[in-house]
């Protein structure tokens, strides 16, 4: 059997020992693949390469359509962006899979029956890393959310539960605060829920959600969630189940897919011979099932399994009065190869099943074109000014087509009536209206506004256009806007 073609990267800190001892065991189990190792992360960065990757290295992936990556090391400074971020959005790796699951009593938990499975979404939101300092105290961060995005991740998070023999599918979101991009998550989710009734669905806000999670895993089995707050939960699920160094991750695109484990890179344990290959490992796993290869996934992990029920453990989990040994990186791994054709006795055995199970990719679906109308505009300005002497300010602007209708500071209505214990800062929105209301707003219009303002000599930061879409308003209403 040809090898299945796999690009490699052994990445910074500990990653070239726990990828070195990730190969040894896939080549012992008889995995089939053909592997092509590339170089990313710190050194490429300090080459030069900013976003810590060379041009031939996107090649490389993009023929072998999946890539096994051990963790980089990002420099400090420098405005370096992250790789992994960067590697996600530009293969459109659109859903980050992390299984949390306990291994009780071999590895300490609170949580011995622990079986959840994290779905993120993993190009949008607040990591898309969209920031701007608007004034000398104010720096604002665009969160991007999307109808397509929101679809595709929590159709994967159904599918995945219908393929995997889940019972249950939960989502996490702020739509009680943030009603337009968390709103459009939740409403995705109770749309496509329908569609598969064989399903249990229910929805938490994030934070009662995290606290439940953190206090009865048990009481859930996937959880979809938009991507910070995935990336955030999916490691506090980690931790809770045993530890971090134990999970590994898949990042699945319609082209390609990644497969890492969660942890960092750990450069103060580098090059001892002490880092545990679990999530690294646990991520090849992923790996073999998403290219065809359930056997020898099923095997390796039950010889993983069988090897910490003998209680031989890396420093990380080793717990007097449970582990028996204490072990480097290399002799674990050879302990996991000394297991192969061995099944845990305590712990669940690994079943992946002798067909491949991968999630079909399933095209977002199409909507009916909304009726768009520009009907304002939010003015963001810098003054050090009280908010009255600001209102007379615009009041006297010249040639103004529109109407105030409201200045807030960081989010809060402060004219008109601004309430005395209102702390306010230096960038201040205002909002302009048609003078006739019910009258649409041209874009002529808001370049006249913004002249004025420049004439003025008031300093206007940004702007965000208000519109409503089959009347509806898109945009955070004032308490008294209609």
């Amino acid at each position: 059997m040809a090898g299945v073609p796999i690009t490699v990267a052994e990445g910074d800190g500990i990653g070239p020992e726990i990828m070195a001892a990730t190969l040894h065991i896939l080549k012992e189990a008889g995995a089939q693949l053909d592997i092509r190792k590339v170089d990313i992360g710190e050194k490429v960065y300090l080459k030069g390469h900013r976003s810590g990757i060379e041009e031939s290295t996107w090649e490389t992936i993009r023929n072998t359509k999946t890539f096994l990556k051990a963790p980089i090391t990002t420099p400090q400074g420098g405005g370096f962006k992250s790789l992994n971020v960067t590697i996600r959005t530009t293969l459109g790796l659109y859903a980050n899979v992390r299984p949390c699951v306990a291994y009780y009593p071999f590895v300490d938990t609170k949580h011995p029956n622990m079986d959840v499975v994290i779905v993120r979404e993993n190009e949008e939101d607040l990591y898309t890393g969209i920031e701007y300092r608007q004034t000398p105290q104010c720096y604002h961060a665009l969160k991007v959310m999307s109808r397509p995005g929101c679809e595709k991740i929590v159709r994967y998070a159904f599918e995945y539960a219908r393929l995997n023999g889940r019972k249950k599918v939960t989502c996490f979101t702020k739509d009680n605060i943030l009603k337009l991009s968390d709103g459009i998550f939740h409403k995705v989710f109770d749309e496509l829920a329908k569609e598969y009734p064989d399903i249990i669905n229910e929805h938490w806000i994030i934070d009662i959600g995290a606290a439940k999670l953190a206090d009865t895993p048990t009481a859930f089995d996937v959880v979809v969630m938009p991507n910070l707050y995935g990336d955030i939960l999916s490691d506090v699920a980690a931790q809770i189940a045993g530890s971090v160094g134990l999970a590994g991750s898949a990042n699945i695109g319609q082209h390609s897919a990644m497969f890492e484990a969660i942890h960092g890179s750990a450069p103060r344990r580098a090059g001892q011979n002490v880092a545990n290959p679990s999530g690294l490992l646990l991520a090849a796993i992923l790996m073999l099932v998403h290219i065809g290869q359930p056997e020898t996934a099923t095997r390796i992990h039950n010889a993983w399994l069988k090897t910490l029920e003998k209680g031989i453990h890396t420093y990380d989990i080793f717990k007097d009065g449970v582990s028996k040994q204490k072990v480097g990186t290399k002799e674990f791994a050879q302990a996991v190869v000394s297991h192969l054709g061995q099944l845990p006795e305590m712990l669940k055995p690994a079943n992946y099943g002798g067909s491949q199970k991968k999630v079909a990719h399933i095209a977002h679906s199409e909507q009916a074109p909304s009726v768009k109308k520009t009907v304002g505009v939010d003015v963001f300005i810098q003054s050090d000014q009280e908010v009255e002497q600001l209102h007379q300010q615009i009041e006297k602007l010249k040639n103004n087509p529109l109407q105030l209708t409201m200045i807030s500071n960081r989010g809060v209505r402060v004219w008109p009536q601004k309430m005395p214990e209102t702390f306010c800062i230096d960038s201040w929105r205002c909002r302009f209206m048609a003078k006739e209301k019910g009258c649409d707003v041209s874009h002529q219009q808001i370049v006249e506004l913004l002249k004025a303002f420049s004439d003025a000599k008031i300093d206007f930061t940004h702007t965000e256009n208000l519109c409503t879409f089959d009347s509806v308003a898109g945009y955070t209403l004032a308490g008294d806007e209609q």
